[in-house]
């Protein structure tokens, strides 16, 4: 493997921009290029797994990290990074080499695996719900730009707009593609394990949210989860937020587990599987 400076690395990743498939790869020592990676597959041995570009879209991308996903959308002024990631070396790197707009940063939550990069931007959009779940976390900087549920933001002939998720964290929020009736949900919208243990999140709530989200429905075509399978439909919002209210019933028995040596409950709801309190 072929080190290389963060200039020659945003350089490769542009010309590699052309590519349906593009893996991005980091040692933490610098920026590297797995050259000699089997192009066909697109497999690439890193520190901590894939990191994959997709472009969807002339001017939308996603970024595959291991189990989690950012995307960056274009207009014609500006660009919007909507997550910066776990452990990619330099996601400020990756989202510049796909556009030669300015690009800025937008957090759907403060959860750890969204905002790994975020330390490369001085400034970035997020509820200010989320300040507690942010500053509190290890090594985080910047200054939040605050956006809540109703705001709009115009990256230039592309218009955005905000609506609030409340529940697997107090600011959780989605954003809403309006021309290309794409909403991009983060964790609350998926088929995977929806975190929901612990002081910063809450069920109620988290059924509030999606019965509300319901009532947009009308605006979007496809969703674009961070976890879970890609897409998925927005029919899958109303079995997440019944399969809650089961929970919360009591009709839905949950199983013991634990994460990070967390006790919790996983309970199956058909649709996806929501890590709950251990009692």
């Amino acid at each position: 493997m072929k080190k290389c400076s963060r200039r020659d690395f945003v350089k490769l990743l542009g010309l590699a921009a052309l590519s349906p498939m593009i893996p991005v790869v980091g040692n933490g020592a610098g920026y590297s290029s797995a050259l000699a990676a089997d192009r066909n597959t697109g497999t690439y041995d890193i520190k901590h797994g894939e990191v994959q570009i997709f472009p969807i879209n002339e001017n939308t991308w996603r970024i595959q990290e291991d189990m989690v996903r950012s995307f960056l959308l274009a207009g014609t002024k500006e660009a919007l990074l909507i997550d910066s990631g776990f452990h990619v070396p330099s996601m400020k790197a990756v989202a510049e080499s796909l556009t030669s707009l300015p690009v800025k940063l937008l957090n759907t939550h403060a959860d750890r695996d969204h905002v790994g990069g975020n330390n490369e931007f001085g400034t970035f959009y997020m509820s200010m719900a989320e300040a507690s779940n942010y500053y509190h976390g290890e090594n985080r900087k910047g200054v939040i730009v605050p956006v809540e549920h109703g705001d709009k933001l115009d990256l230039g002939d592309r218009e955005l707009e905000i609506i609030g998720l409340p529940g697997h964290t107090p600011g959780s929020i989605a954003v809403l593609d309006v021309k290309n009736r794409v909403l991009i949900s983060g964790d609350p919208i998926q088929d995977g394990n929806i975190y929901m243990f612990g002081v910063q999140r809450e069920l109620h709530a988290y059924v509030l949210s999606l019965k509300r989200l319901e009532t947009f429905k009308d605006r979007f075509d496809t969703i674009y989860p961070a976890h879970g399978s890609f897409p998925v439909s927005p029919d899958l919002i109303a079995p997440l937020y019944t399969g809650v209210e089961r929970i919360l019933a009591g009709e839905v028995q949950g199983e013991d587990d634990a994460r990070n040596g967390v006790p919790i409950k996983k309970y199956d709801i058909g649709v996806a599987t929501i890590l709950g309190d251990g009692k």
